[in-house]
């Protein structure tokens, strides 16, 4: 599966961070700036929108990120979710996918 645009771009800003100690600093003190310096355009952000970098490199803490509720009257459904639920699965649990969401734990 090729990767889009926005994940590629997370891949790379990941992957900087990781080998750039200053660029992770800067990233997280300056989000948009640095995300614009690496698409060389302004970022297209909605209306009341922030971004929030969190450096999560310390292996010994567990995040756990808490995503808006979902208005599941305006999901649409994979195919394996839509399985899920005709078997006789809950939609919420069907719909948020966890993947190892608390290593360690």
């Amino acid at each position: 599966m090729e990767l889009t645009k926005k994940q590629k771009l997370i891949e790379t800003i990941v992957q900087k961070s990781w080998e750039d100690d200053a660029f992770k600093q800067e990233l997280i003190a300056n989000p948009v700036k640095v995300i614009e310096s690496i698409i060389g355009e302004p970022l297209d952000l909605d209306e009341g929108k922030t971004i929030i970098v969190n450096d999560q490199t310390d292996a010994s803490n567990v995040y756990i990120n808490i995503p808006p509720q979902l208005d599941l009257d305006d999901v649409e459904l994979t195919e394996e979710q839509l399985e899920i639920i005709a078997g006789g699965g809950d939609p919420p649990s069907a719909v948020i996918q966890i993947t190892d969401p608390a290593p360690g734990l």
